[in-house]
């Protein structure tokens, strides 16, 4: 079956001021995060899109990324297409590989008002935990909240 994420995004609308809870994966769910030095880069390209959204909380895993975020002027799918291209232009400088780097599409979750952020922010951040990667989110190093 071949995905058809760009059209699961037609009619929608990304509101100015929403928060999203946003997942993007690597192509073939590849864990190129298990290299640090890459998910370090990420970690810069997410923190330079600050001009177009508040972050709140994130979590780069190996081969996926959880990013909860307050929109500010660019559209949901405008932020997410800027930090998928940055972020494989260095990924292929850093380490001379080729190829597609991010799976296409992304989902996401528009956070209602009576959610709790900090439940929702502490969800993101334990991630690695739960999965396995660590044994306390201390000995983790790609992630991060206002809250926490």
């Amino acid at each position: 079956m071949k995905g058809n994420s760009s059209g699961l995004r037609k009619g929608r609308y990304s509101e100015p001021g929403r928060i999203y809870l946003v997942t993007f994966v690597t192509f073939q769910r590849k864990p190129i995060f298990n290299d640090f030095i890459l998910g370090r880069k990420l970690v810069d390209v997410i923190r330079k899109e600050s001009e177009f959204t508040d972050t709140l909380a994130f979590v780069v895993m190996p081969d996926h990324v959880h990013w909860l975020l307050q929109l500010k002027s660019k559209s949901l799918s405008d932020t997410l297409k800027t930090v998928k291209s940055l972020s494989s232009r260095e990924i292929k400088r850093l380490r001379a590989v080729s190829g597609i780097i991010w799976q296409k599409g992304f989902h996401d979750h528009a956070v209602r008002r009576e959610e709790d952020l900090v439940d929702i922010a502490r969800y993101i951040v334990m991630n690695p935990v739960r999965a396995g990667l660590v044994t306390s989110i201390r000995e983790y190093a790609l992630w991060d909240a206002v809250w926490l």
